[in-house]
This record gives structure tokens, C-alpha cells and sequence, in this order.
């Protein structure tokens, strides 16, 4: 004959809602053969009997009535309410050591009668006969002489007696066995198979499991053991036998004490590490038979038992991020080299696997999702990415183009993220500059652009948390033009004229496609229209002051036009040099904000800077940005390289995993 022995914890008899469905889950075993349901008392109750006193004593009344009236009606109401009144009436003049036994009697007094009204040859069994405590061969043998005849038998949980019939209690525990008390540690997951001997270590080291002394029995037979969840009973659950995973199986604790059970070669210098991520010292640490065990201090168990649990039970979830480059020059091969050479450690690090999924020239571009994009097919690459690109994509355009930025407001609203290193892009006119942001917001993707100023500096994100916390930007200098910084710091008059060493800049590809764009201020002016959005000051470029290295004269015509008018300057742009170095001072190119009265004021040109000036000891393409602000007295200066291909590479690496 065929035996399935159901036992269900306080929480799945706490109320008529809670019984229904326990009865529906013993009802249908039922069908496969003759059930055996063991309970424990409603949730609060055992508690209640313990050190709760008579008026706790009466709510648990009232609660197991308020059960009865929803499960019954008519006369089998009136009987079930007048057995449980009865079973009240027992407890008051039961000595206090043994009151609490009754709420396994009372819980299962309701079990047996709903089974039996609903037709089933049920038969309740008191298990304060049946269970002699510390004599299995007695206790097997009343059991199997009550077990005769019926399709449900219900007994109580929790109760026995010993040989001379004084009533015990067996211990208290809970079903369900997880990698950890999901009380303390949210993530911890339900174990779908160990051994006897793993559960009893779960058990015995802390974990709210199965009572141990129930395993035995189970063991010594060889019977699996099956532990559900009442509430999702088709859900995952675990399943106790001869067979289980090797490894580390959980971790419990018990007062100061967390042991992590299982084996494992690299158990304590794991948990060392988690340790020392959290900031935590064990007070010890030891190999035992159970797995490793170490104490902790008090206050940090939760935090420990966390730390423990993630690295050694967690496997962090990984984003797929699917990367649609746009761009061919050193910056974006920069970026391919570096993704590929560090995929392996920002996965450790972030969770994040980043695939280039699509590449672009100015003229064709590739795509291919599996991760290997070849470049050979025309048409719009900002269409075809829409059309095919999985959740979580992002763009990545390291292009100087003037037509792409027009295009990101159609990736946002189709939820594609943008990572951007053409600050053509960001010194739009603002209204275009809103609708970009407005669009990210929206559709909860990524724009950001940080290497647009100041390659691989913290610049843009420095300056909007200021302001996204309410402290006003009063000034920004900004030293900004690699190109002018390294000419004018090198400037010597009558060693070489400023016009060759322009051109020199330009042959080595320091400047612009053509120079004037910087000697024009336009790249500049560009980089503070950003830096001024970024605090919050709606600037546009007709606000800003620019005074050029030249008369406005010398930029019209022919780039060789250009350097016969700035060789033409250099007497004045060497008695410039000359009167900044009599002051000991030197000259820089600055692009400036500053706050007068209620409104803002901006422009660029060149100053004249003293060595207390931040921007007086740059050297070579060096950036530096001065921000003073309301709340601070002492400015923020942010300085370092401006320039380079693997720096500006690291900086949008940074925006696509921020």
C-alpha cells in the first residue's frame, strides 16, 4: 500500500483560507493512495500558549471560532465550535507546562471534521499515544497498529509522551528549506535537492528546516522527503534522500555563530573575501565537519550572512548590452580594443556583457547580433538599428557628424540608449538640447555624452550632480582648447612664429580639419554651452562673448589666408606673450560663466593668468575646469589630459556602463 505522509507548518493552517487550501492539496494526494496529514498549530498559537496569558489565550479562542464559522455551517458548525470550546476548557485546568500541546489538537480537530464532512474516511489520531519519546521500536509499533482502514489519517505535530504518559513536546521548526533564512537574506533560493545528512547540518547549525529528529526515521528507511509550500504547492520545493549536489549547500547561523555548510577547497578564503567587500572582520574563522564556521559580531550578522549568501550562493544577473558603433577613426578603434581586452573583467565587475553588434563608417555600415558586424551594406544605419535592435542596446556614435545627432531623438523614443562623444550634438540650440534629454527621461534609456569635454575627465557629471542638488553655479572657467593650451604654452616670441606652430598642430591632427574652428573659439564655445547646461543655465551661443585670437577680418577666405593674416598678427600676439611673462604671468585660452546679479554672463579669449590661478601650471593638451558654487567656499578644479584616442575610448566606456 501506497503511504504519503503530508506535513504542513503553522502558516499553512493559520486561517480558513490557509485550511482550504491545505485540504485541497490532501485531497488530491488522496487520489494516489492513503495520506497521512501531520499539522502543526495555527501561526501565533504555540507562541500564545507558551508566555502569551489568558487574554492572549482568548484571541486564539475567538481566531480558531472565526475558522469554524468560515469552514462550517448548521449543525456541523454548532458541533465543531462546541468540540473546540471543549478543547479550551481542557487547557484552563491543564497544567501550564503542558498547555502548550493543544494547538496541534486544535488545528487538526478542525482538519479532520472538514475531511470527514466532505465525504472522506478520515480518521484523527493522538499523537500523544502514538510517539513514545526516545523509543522508536514502541512508537513504530502503535503507529502501525492505528493505521488501518482509512484514507486520510490526521495527527498533531509537535506532541509525544514518554513511557509513564507525560505529555512532551518534540521541538519546533519550520518547513521549507532555503540557502538561508530568507528573513534575513531576500535572496535566498529554494535548494531542490539534498542529502539526509546536508539537511540535518542546516538543521542542527541554525536553519529553520525540518525538525531533525524527523529526518531520522526517513533516513534509516531510506524515504525521500518531499518539503512543499502550502501557498504555491506546484512551485519549486526540495526534495531530502540518499542523493544530493556536492558543494556548499546553505548557510544558518545561531546566535553569534554563522556556518556555511557543504565543502568546498575554497571556503574560507571565500568567505574572507566576502567579508572584507562589506568591511567586516571575523572574530574566527575554522574548517569543520559541517562546512566553515566563524563568529561575527552582533550587530553585523545580517549583513555577514548577506555577504556570505552572495558569494556563495548568488549568481549575479548579466545585462546583455548590445552596442551599435558609429564612427571609424582612432577613437572608436580605441573603444573596439578595449571592449575586447577587458569584456572578461566588466562582466566580474558589473554584471554587464557588452556585444558590438554594429559598426558604421560615413558611408556603409554592418550589423549583426550574434557579434561580428561587418561593414558593407548602404542605407540608413539609424533606421536599420531601430528596426532589429534587442532591449538594452545602445549607440555609440564617435563621430564628428553634423547629421547623426539628428537622429537620436528617433533611437530614444524607440529605447535605444545613446552614448555620445560629438559635442556638436549637445550645443544645439536648447530647445533641440530638451527634446533629446526629455526623450531619455520618457523612455527610461541612457543619453549621456561626458567625454564631449574633457576626454576622460569627470567634468559633466561633476558639475550636474551640483546642480541636480540644488547648489547654484555661481562661475565656470573653463581651459578647455587642447589645441590653443599646447601652442600657447609652448609660445616663445622670436623662437618660432605662432602661425608655424599652428600648422605643425594641424599636421599632427591636434586641431580641427581647419584650425580656425580653434583659433576661432567654435570648439570651445561649443564645450561651454555644455558645460553651462550641465548647470542648469540655458545658454545659447548667441550669449556668449567671443573674442578670437585674430580680428574677425582674418577668418574669411582660404585656410592659407588665414595663416598669411595670423603671421601678419604675431608682433601683437608676441607683445601679448611678452607683457604676461613681465607680470610672471602666462597666457591661456579660457572660456568662462559667471553669475551677475540674477543673470549669467559668458564669453572666451585669451588671459592673461597668475600662478595662483589653477590653469597657470597646465602643460601640453591639459584641461582644466574651475567651478565655484553657493554652497562650497573653495572652488572644484578638475585637471588632467584633454586629449587622446584611449582616453576619450575610457570615458565612453564609462557612460555605457554607468
Amino acid at each position: 500500500m501506497s503511504y504519503r505522509v503530508l506535513k504542513f507548518g503553522g502558516s499553512s493552517v493559520a486561517s480558513a483560507t490557509a485550511m482550504s487550501r491545505v485540504l485541497d492539496i490532501v485531497e488530491k494526494e488522496a487520489d494516489n493512495g492513503t495520506v497521512i496529514l501531520v499539522s502543526s498549530a495555527i501561526s501565533g498559537c504555540t507562541d500564545a500558549l507558551l508566555d502569551g496569558g489568558p487574554k492572549a489565550i482568548v484571541q486564539m479562542q475567538k481566531r480558531h471560532q472565526d475558522i469554524v464559522k468560515r469552514l462550517f455551517t448548521g449543525e456541523e458548525r454548532d458541533e465543531i465550535q462546541a468540540r473546540i470550546d471543549g478543547l479550551f476548557r481542557e487547557l484552563a485546568v491543564t497544567p501550564k507546562d503542558e498547555q502548550v500541546t493543544f494547538g496541534e489538537l486544535l488545528s487538526t480537530t478542525i482538519l479532520a471534521a472538514k475531511l470527514q464532512q466532505e465525504g472522506f474516511n478520515a480518521k484523527w489520531l493522538d499523537s500523544r499515544k502514538l510517539v513514545v519519546k526516545d523509543n522508536q521500536e514502541e512508537t513504530y509499533s502503535r503507529i502501525k497498529e492505528a493505521i488501518e482502514g482509512a484514507e486520510i489519517y490526521i495527527a498533531p505535530g509537535f506532541i509525544c509522551q514518554d513511557g509513564e504518559g507525560t505529555v512532551y513536546t518534540l521541538g519546533r521548526g519550520v518547513p521549507g528549506i532555503m540557502t538561508a533564512n530568507p528573513k534575513q537574506v531576500p535572496q535566498a533560493r529554494t535548494i531542490p535537492t539534498m542529502t539526509y545528512n546536508a539537511a540535518l547540518q542546516m538543521a542542527s547549525h541554525g536553519a529553520k528546516v525540518l525538525y531533525a529528529p524527523t529526518v531520522a526515521p526517513a533516513m534509516e528507511a531510506g524515504i525521500d522527503i518531499e518539503i512543499k509550500n502550502t501557498f504555491a504547492p506546484e512551485g519549486k520545493y526540495t526534495v531530502i534522500g540518499k542523493e544530493g549536489p556536492k558543494g556548499w549547500i546553505g548557510v544558518a547561523s545561531q546566535a553569534d555563530t554563522i556556518t556555511v555548510v557543504g565543502q568546498g577547497e575554497d571556503g574560507i578564503p571565500r568567505a574572507e573575501k566576502a567579508l572584507l567587500q562589506e568591511g567586516i572582520s571575523a572574530l574566527s574563522i575554522k574548517e569543520t565537519e559541517a562546512g566553515v564556521e566563524l563568529k561575527v559580531r552582533q550587530k553585523v550578522l545580517e549583513q555577514a550572512l548577506r555577504a556570505l549568501h552572495r558569494a556563495f550562493f548568488q549568481e549575479l544577473p548579466t545585462a546583455e548590452i548590445g552596442l551599435f558603433i558609429a564612427g571609424d577613426g582612432a577613437v572608436a578603434h580605441a573603444l573596439y580594443n578595449m571592449i575586447k581586452s577587458a569584456s572578461e573583467n566588466v562582466e566580474a565587475r558589473t554584471g554587464k556583457r557588452l556585444t558590438i553588434v554594429g559598426k558604421a563608417n560615413s558611408k556603409r555600415y554592418g550589423i549583426d547580433l550574434t557579434g561580428h558586424p561587418v561593414i558593407n551594406t548602404q542605407g540608413s544605419y539609424v533606421d536599420a538599428i531601430i528596426n532589429v535592435a534587442p532591449k538594452g542596446s545602445v549607440v555609440v556614435d564617435c563621430t564628428n557628424s553634423e547629421t547623426l545627432y539628428k537622429r537620436y531623438t528617433d533611437l530614444l523614443e524607440a529605447g535605444i540608449g545613446v552614448v555620445s562623444s560629438n559635442r556638436r550634438s549637445f550645443a544645439v540650440p536648447y530647445p533641440e538640447f530638451a527634446a533629446m534629454h526629455a526623450a531619455a527621461r520618457e523612455n527610461g534609456v541612457p543619453l549621456r555624452y561626458e567625454t564631449t569635454v574633457g576626454a576622460a575627465l569627470p567634468i559633466l557629471e561633476s558639475i550636474s550632480r551640483g546642480a541636480n542638488s540644488s547648489d547654484e553655479v555661481t562661475s565656470i572657467e573653463a581651459v578647455v582648447s587642447c589645441t590653443l593650451n599646447q601652442i600657447l604654452g609652448d609660445y616663445l616670441p622670436g623662437r618660432e612664429s605662432f602661425a608655424s606652430m599652428v600648422r605643425r598642430a594641424q599636421e599632427a591632427g591636434l586641431t580641427e580639419a581647419d584650425p580656425r574652428m580653434d583659433l576661432g573659439g567654435k570648439d570651445a564655445l561649443r564645450k561651454l554651452l555644455i558645460l553651462s547646461r550641465e548647470a542648469g543655465v540655458r545658454l545659447e551661443e548667441r550669449d556668449v562673448k567671443v573674442e578670437p585670437i585674430l580680428p574677425a577680418e582674418a577668418f574669411k577666405g582660404s585656410v592659407e589666408d588665414f595663416y598669411a593674416a595670423l603671421e601678419a598678427y604675431e608682433p601683437e600676439l608676441a607683445r601679448k606673450a611678452d607683457a604676461a611673462s613681465a607680470k610672471g604671468e602666462r597666457l591661456r585660452f579660457v572660456a568662462y560663466l559667471k553669475k551677475n546679479g540674477k543673470a549669467y554672463e559668458a564669453g572666451i579669449g585669451i588671459r592673461s593668468v597668475a600662478p595662483e590661478h589653477p590653469a597657470y601650471y597646465l602643460r601640453g593638451t591639459e584641461n582644466a575646469i574651475i567651478v565655484r558654487s553657493a554652497f562650497h567656499p573653495y572652488p572644484l578644479v578638475i585637471q588632467g589630459p584633454g586629449e587622446g584616442a584611449r582616453e576619450a575610448a575610457s570615458s565612453i566606456l564609462n557612460d555605457i556602463l554607468r
